[in-house]
């Protein structure tokens, strides 16, 4: 067979996954692109052209669409450092040859799999500052004090959503650390424990050096997937009070619904996508340089 022949044959087989491809991410990218640029209510056939205004009113002139980042960054911190410290303790404990250890494995991984909107609605519940068991909870143990419409209060509100985010994420990351332990070799620790290191030792210099590629990894995900999250958010608050909940994936949907600025929000999507794509660049950077170290 020519060498032609062979690379148009090749080419075949991936010209339907490029075709997918074009229709589905290129196409509407440029879509996006173009919609951004004009200035359109999503009901009139005409649109405005208006440039790169769009842009320039989101980066200079939006101090909503900045804040909506700051909270979602809050959340965010939140998950890097509760959420996954507490899956890294829970996958260390069911990592070693405790009784019911798959049982475990199966209760941590149930908050991830369930729907956001019914979790978030049975959170709001659970705040509520009139019937919330919360309260009710505090109240019993003497603390009722501390009592309040938790959701409702603006000093309250967006750390209630980042714990509520924590405890449905962390089993994403409890299975991906886990698996990552389990790749370990156990003569690493028996050689460790037989040169004398304790726990902390055996911690130190053999699992976080082999779990640092696993540890990055996780540090994306949970960066990407917190970052867009919002269904959680819909369901509990909306955004309010007062905004103090937004985040960007909300902004750019009451862009679009409410305040009927399809342009403005998919110059919205656009820039929230390049920040995330940075992001994305830069944590992979800093993945190659600890593989090379």
């Amino acid at each position: 067979m020519k060498k032609g022949t062979r690379e148009f044959t090749n080419f075949l087989f991936v010209l339907p996954a490029l075709i997918i491809f074009s229709v589905f991410y290129i196409y509407p990218f440029f879509k996006v692109f173009n919609l951004s640029m004009h200035s359109w209510n999503g009901i009139d056939p005409t649109m405005k052209f208006v440039g790169f205004a769009h842009f320039k009113e989101v980066i200079f002139d939006d101090k909503a669409w900045w804040s909506s980042m700051a909270q979602a960054g809050y959340i965010t911190l939140w998950a890097l450092t509760f959420q996954n410290f507490l899956a890294l303790l829970l996958a260390l404990a069911c990592d070693r040859a405790i009784r019911a250890g798959s049982v475990y494995r199966v209760i941590f991984f149930l908050p991830p799999i369930l729907s956001e909107i019914v979790v978030g609605l049975v959170w709001k519940w659970i705040y509520n500052g009139d019937f919330g068991l919360l309260n009710h909870w505090l109240s019993m143990v003497g603390l009722g004090y501390l009592a309040r419409d938790w959701l409702s209060d603006s000093s309250t509100a967006l750390t209630a959503i980042a714990l509520v985010h924590c405890w449905k994420g962390f089993g994403w990351a409890f299975i991906i650390l886990l698996a990552g332990l389990q790749t370990i070799p156990r003569q690493l620790y028996e050689a460790a424990t037989v040169d004398g290191a304790d726990a902390l030792k055996r911690f130190t210099n053999v699992t976080v050096p082999m779990m640092i590629p696993v540890f990055v990894l996780v540090v994306i995900l949970t960066i990407l997937g917190t970052m867009q999250g919002f269904a959680l958010i819909l369901a509990m608050t909306r955004g309010g009070p007062a905004g103090h909940t937004e985040v960007p994936v909300i902004r750019i949907l009451f862009s679009m619904i409410k305040y009927r600025r399809f342009g403005y929000a998919c110059c919205q999507a656009l820039i929230f996508g390049f920040i995330l794509v940075c992001i994305s660049f830069m944590l992979n950077r800093v993945s190659k340089f600890f593989k090379q170290a």
